[in-house]
């Protein structure tokens, strides 16, 4: 498409119908607009957000060398052969120089590239914690609005902070690797948590099965898991995968279908309202930060700051300040 002239608000409109209307460069285009946060893109997810809640949202997650990548390329294969349409985040450690995404979607999943039925999004952490860019959920939004079946959200894989992604995403998928021994206990109050559907990949190695029979034992039986506000209060399925040769894949999806259908609707509203807290949460943080950036506030913004770095006062006290500072200025 050519470049839209006019406001943000009738750029945002022009590009939010060409990528619903299938443009790959259009929705490329809004979703780095999404993640520099500009005015563009907050015109175009209001636009898209009532037409959002269509796909179904799968949270890949687990620690550091677990095969998340791997088993999110199996799992775009195994939907592209039930014809489902699938997008995926997929979120990467930031470079120290450039806050770029270290690793690209061009080096994960190079077969996809000319699938029209497949858009893999590759996205900087830039710090935030919890697994997740700050701007996923509102890619997410985007992908889902444009039509997607399914959107995988594959966490950046730091450790057990990646909790946030059972907020985002309708199934959380959990991924552990074979022979994890006292490190099962280490992450049970962590990762575990929040699976709707463990899964232990590279299930070809000696005592994946073993480490499976472990999964089970360990996680709660139903109704003593105090989970019952959470993301899931059912217990998860724990499921076997060899990731890179597909075995146990199908498997998975059939499980990811019944999560959706059975599952997940028992906790539809809990789930729905963590994910609207989530996203208003971030957008009340960036709009708060962004007032007291203001050239009215500033001086008080950076007096509060610097009396923090000089221990005179603690953080709780200094927001407290701060947010006082903001209702007098909004006071008549």
């Amino acid at each position: 498409m050519t470049e839209p002239g006019g406001s943000p608000a009738e750029r945002a409109a022009a590009l939010a119908d060409a990528a619903r209307a299938g443009d790959r460069r259009a929705l490329a285009r809004l979703l780095t607009s999404v993640e520099n946060h500009t005015a563009v893109a907050e015109q175009a997810l209001r636009l898209l957000y009532p037409l959002a809640g269509g796909a179904h949202l799968v949270g890949v997650t687990g620690p550091p060398g677990a095969g998340k990548s791997t088993l999110v390329a199996a799992l775009i294969a195994q939907l592209r052969a039930s014809g489902r349409t699938v997008a995926v985040v997929a979120v990467d450690p930031s470079s120290p120089i450039t806050g770029g995404a270290l690793l690209g979607d061009r080096v994960r999943m190079q077969s996809y590239a000319s699938d029209d039925g497949v858009f893999i999004r590759s996205m900087a952490s830039r710090g935030h914690a919890g697994g997740l860019a700050a701007t996923s959920t509102s890619a997410a939004a985007v992908f889902d609005a444009a039509g997607f079946d399914v959107v995988l959200l594959e966490t950046v894989g730091t450790g057990q902070s990646e909790v946030e992604v059972a907020a985002a995403a309708d199934t959380t998928v959990v991924l552990e690797a074979p022979e994890m021994g006292d490190e099962v206990q280490a992450i049970k109050a962590g990762l575990l948590e929040v699976a709707d559907i463990v899964v232990v990949n590279k299930g070809d190695r000696p005592g994946a099965q073993r480490t499976a029979a472990q999964l089970r034992a360990m996680l709660t039986p139903p109704g003593e898991s105090g989970r019952a506000d959470g993301p899931s209060a059912r217990r998860p399925d724990v499921l076997v995968v060899t990731a890179l040769t597909g075995e146990g894949v199908p498997e998975l999806l059939a499980a990811l279908d019944r999560h959706r259908a059975d599952g997940a609707a028992e906790a539809a509203p809990a789930a729905r309202r963590a994910r609207a807290a989530a996203q208003v949460r971030a957008v009340l943080a960036e709009r708060l930060w962004e007032r007291l950036a203001s050239p009215s506030l500033t001086p008080t913004t950076d007096a509060a700051l610097e009396r923090v770095a000089r221990h005179e006062t603690d953080p709780y006290a200094a927001a407290d300040a701060l947010l006082a500072a903001l209702g007098r200025e909004e006071a008549p």
